[in-house]
């Protein structure tokens, strides 16, 4: 007889004991605790687009009033952490004296995702960074799911494609992407030019609703707050030990360094992430914004530097980061525009970080997730659990030649 699972419908005295033992951010907290309260209730249930018509209808009514209608709804493909749907809004925008139709995105959590993130923070952070770089508008929030069925943000639908219109698309956006040597300079451009940008952007702003803690150069305990928050997501949603898995984390917690600069830290910086115009061969919206935190620059720039993202050149011997650079020019072109310096020992030091969270998140939440039914691309979630075992495998050879 299988022993039971006190992580497939948690009771009290376990969720307390993942709260005290591990110290995380408090809008961390929130989210990670209202997941494993929901976590033995139902899976993902249909939606259909009459709802989230009725509920954005809802939603758009506390500040629109009553003189609007939605139109055109339609499902968007694409991601496997988010629900997204498009419309169009005919409404009189604050201030407006005609009538005015925008096109925008119902972004809505679901039951439990392989990334369980805030949208409060993810609002915050594209409010706060559309000054910064392009960033969609955000027009609305519902973070308690007051009225959607997941708590969900409204924001405008920006013109571009995630791929060239003539690659075939993937099942998961971001993972092979050819964007080709005419496209590849221009958009590696304004790639680095944006990470610059966030990284050396104002950090106050973000600390003003209190849905990020403050990080400060000197200390690493925003460095620690974030491996906690992993170490108690593994914690909370594997299915099977695995002892490699705390030794990172202790690892980890052991060696990380203090900040010299606080950065803005997108999270999920790649290809995939946003959109560009193959006409004007430039980017024109950064998305996903929901692993943003408040860190070291380090962090975005070997995530984007992994080799998921990217891909041979045509000469089969270098390796483009997201499909655009080299890693050699990306880092000289980074520091070159930025003014922040590379440190490599903080580059393999967030290797090892990285790679430690990417386990996490395909080891023990894509089977969480797939196995209890709570998304609405279950398939999608279980396919993408097989990356666990690599992931795995490449933090016990990183970890390996770390502690040599």
């Amino acid at each position: 007889m299988k022993p039971f699972d006190p992580r497939s419908a948690p009771d009290a005295a376990f969720i307390a004991s993942m709260r005290s033992r591990f110290s995380v951010e408090h809008e961390i907290d929130r989210v990670l605790t209202d997941k494993m309260e929901r976590r033995g209730g139902p899976g993902f249930v249909g939606i259909e687009l009459t709802d989230i018509t009725a509920g954005a209808s809802d939603l758009i009514r506390t500040t629109a009033g009553d003189d609007f209608s939605i139109n055109n709804c339609r499902w968007l493909h694409g991601g496997a952490s988010k629900l997204q749907a498009a419309f169009d809004l005919s409404w009189f925008p604050p201030g407006a004296h005609e009538r005015q139709t925008i096109a925008l995105v119902l972004r809505m959590a679901l039951p439990e995702s392989i990334v369980e993130t805030s949208r409060r923070r993810e609002y915050a952070a594209c409010k706060q960074m559309r000054d910064v770089v392009p960033v969609p508008e955000c027009y609305w929030l519902d973070d308690d799911a007051t009225y959607l069925p997941h708590p969900a943000m409204i924001y405008a639908f920006n013109e571009g494609v995630t791929r060239p219109v003539a690659q075939p698309a993937q099942q998961v956006t971001g993972i092979g992407i050819n964007f080709g040597p005419d496209l590849r300079e221009p958009l590696a451009h304004d790639f680095i030019t944006h990470l610059a940008a966030i990284h050396r952007a104002d950090p106050e702003p973000l600390l003003t609703n209190g849905v990020f803690d403050r990080a400060e150069v000197g200390n690493n305990l925003a460095l620690l707050r974030q491996i906690d928050w992993w170490w108690r997501v593994w914690e909370e949603d594997h299915g099977e030990a695995v002892p490699l898995v705390p030794v990172a984390a202790q690892w980890l917690r052991a060696n990380a360094p203090a900040l010299d600069h606080v950065s803005v830290v997108h999270g999920d910086f790649r290809s995939g992430n946003f959109l560009f115009s193959e006409h004007e061969q430039s980017i024109t919206a950064w998305l996903d914004w929901e692993l943003a935190v408040l860190g070291d620059r380090h962090q975005d720039l070997t995530w984007t530097m992994s080799p998921y993202f990217g891909h041979y050149a045509e000469d089969g011997h270098t390796f483009l980061v997201s499909g655009l650079v080299s890693k050699d020019e990306f880092l000289q072109r980074y520091a070159a525009i930025s003014g922040l310096s590379v440190d490599p020992e903080r580059l393999a030091y967030f290797s090892i970080f990285n790679t430690f969270v990417t386990t996490v998140h395909m080891f023990a939440s894509a089977y969480r997730v797939a196995a209890q039914s709570k998304t609405h691309q279950d398939i999608v979630v279980a396919w993408l659990a097989m990356i666990g075992p690599i992931a795995l495998a490449n933090l016990a050879d990183q970890l390996e030649e770390a502690m040599q």
